[in-house]
């Protein structure tokens, strides 16, 4: 494992959470966090320095639910302006966490958040699934999130059609009531039934009407494919077995698995078919299999496992290169005895090595001051981010929920803010995909006026594919390190003009400022900076 110069579960409950998993725990006195911090990290025996990392390539991005109006919109039925107004907020928050990208739940059921030849309207915009709300929350979602210059990735559940059990609870022109040969109702929802290649193709081709039709940056989907198990019920597929697997696999696990690698590997052709750039991601439960199991797998005592329970085989889509991005769901502290932070992420760390994907974090800060004296203590998160940042591996974080990172439990919020993401951050490039940086642009003018220092520049004629531009801000007037990310001062999406502005209000008059700038690609490769211009204001 290659680590950056520092020195370096038993399951988690389960209850409902769009694809990552939630529970609700009484809170209790953060007194009694700060004593356990030193002793967290001592029993855990992890190297977390003392200074924050700041790295300059790093996903930062928010799930926003939707399922039962978790994140977005707060509840069925609000009026268009307000649900535009609820997700403006979320993306302004958003970026003043230091986020870089968004994750939005447009599919949660066997539904959709854009007009769709394929699935209905969700009922979590209106309250009456099948009901238009007016316009197309999709298209103003990936256009105010570019706006901002956060990647917009399109998250699906793929298999799950309803939260309860009755199928004509669904509108009349449902798919899976005009396929009900299709559905399996299980733990008192309805699923389609991964073993029926027409339904495969369905949920492929509805998935695939996104990217065809938006401007999406990423497929997203989470941790659910068959469903988890649940005590006393049989997933009833044994027919299904016997008509499409049992001449081919003698065990019919062997046969679920199989059926969502075929998943994954056509799902993952036909984004890159489509649009070579939209990235394909998954974010599964963590634990892929115990290593009491099977000597690869993780020093873990999961109760449930993906390869096992949920039937869905995460280390072989990395070793396939199937995805550009495995976000494994790692919502347990340091030194959990069941199953380690640092353990877990350790082995995907190997698993992910020398693969031509990216190796996120998905982060619990549902859990923050609450379920047990290790998420009670402030450090906890802070020190899982910081331990991310000392492993060149790792490249990013995807933190549950929108709605969690508001409440600033503990405080983390604001410590985002003020100090692990004070610092902006480049999403990582994807080289595998694309490494064609642009050429670097032209920097005009930097200088005062009354509300800050306006610069203005040019990208090159030929940057055809320039997405944003860094701006780099160097105290004193010598042009610093473009490695370094405590000097970038912020990205900006570019606009259809030919002249670039931007004004930098957080300038101070006296002060000697070096400026330069850079372009970058939609899948982030960087050109060279451009000239520097030095600007200074007297008092």
């Amino acid at each position: 494992m290659r680590r950056k110069p520092f020195s370096k579960l038993l399951l988690f409950s389960m209850a409902i959470m769009l694809g990552t998993s939630i529970m609700t725990l009484p809170t209790h006195a953060d007194a009694a966090a700060k004593k356990q911090q030193s002793k967290r990290s001592h029993a855990a025996n992890v190297d977390i320095p003392e200074e924050t990392p700041y790295v300059k390539r790093q996903l930062r991005a928010a799930w926003v639910a939707s399922v039962t109006n978790i994140d977005w919109p707060s509840k069925k039925g609000l009026s268009e302006e307000k649900q535009r107004q609820e997700f403006i907020k979320i993306l302004d928050e958003s970026k003043e966490m230091g986020m870089n990208a968004v994750i939005v739940q447009i599919r949660p059921t066997s539904d959709s958040f854009y007009p769709s030849k394929y699935m209905p309207w969700s009922e979590y915009l209106t309250g009456t699934q099948g009901k238009s709300p007016g316009y197309d929350p999709l298209e103003f979602m990936i256009k105010e999130a570019h706006r901002r210059n956060l990647e917009f990735h399109a998250w699906f559940n793929p298999y799950r059609i309803s939260m309860k059990a009755d199928l004509n609870a669904l509108v009349e022109d449902h798919p899976a009531r005009q396929h009900p040969e299709w559905v399996v109702s299980y733990g008192g929802k309805l699923y389609y039934n991964p073993g029926i290649p027409e339904a495969k193709d369905f949920v492929i081709k509805a998935i695939m009407e996104a990217v065809e039709e938006y401007d999406i940056d990423a497929v997203h989907l989470d941790d659910y494919f068959y469903p988890y198990k649940v005590a006393g019920e049989e997933f009833q597929d044994e027919e299904t077995y016997q008509r499409y697997g049992a001449d081919k696999f003698a065990d019919k696990n062997d046969w679920r698995r199989n059926n969502i690698d075929t998943f994954v590997k056509e799902l993952s052709e036909a984004i890159k078919k489509e649009k070579k750039h939209v990235k394909f991601g998954i974010s599964p439960f963590a634990v892929w299999r115990n290593k009491a199991v099977d000597d690869s797998g993780s020093d873990t005592k999961a109760g449930q496992t993906t390869y096992d329970d949920l039937y869905a085989d995460t280390r072989k889509w990395v070793r396939e290169e199937w995805v550009d991005y495995i976000t494994p769901q790692i919502y347990w502290n340091f030194g959990f005895e069941p199953a380690a932070y640092e353990k877990v992420l350790d082995w995907w760390v190997d698993e992910t090595e020398g693969k031509d994907l990216h190796l996120y974090v998905g982060q619990a800060v549902y859990k923050i001051n609450k379920n047990n004296e290790a998420w009670e203590n402030p450090e906890e998160m802070p020190n899982q981010l910081k331990y991310n940042a000392t492993i060149d591996r790792v490249n990013g974080s995807m933190f549950f929920s929108a709605k969690d990172l508001r409440n600033n439990e503990l405080g983390f919020t604001d410590r985002l803010k003020e100090d692990l993401y004070k610092h902006p951050a480049l999403v990582p490039a994807s080289p595998w995909i694309d490494d064609d940086a642009p050429k670097k642009p032209k920097l005009k003018e930097a200088e005062w006026e009354d509300d800050g220092i306006a610069l203005e520049w040019e990208d090159h004629k030929q940057n055809d594919d320039t997405t944003y531009y860094v701006i780099y801000r160097f105290a004193g007037d010598k042009e610093g390190d473009l490695e370094d990310a405590a000097n970038i001062l912020t990205t900006v999406r570019k606009t259809g003009k030919t002249k670039q502005t931007f004004v930098d209000e957080t300038a101070e008059a006296g002060e000697v400022y070096t400026y330069v700038i850079t372009s970058v690609s939609r899948l982030h490769n960087e050109s060279a900076g451009s000239n520097s211009i030095t600007v200074k204001k007297d008092k």
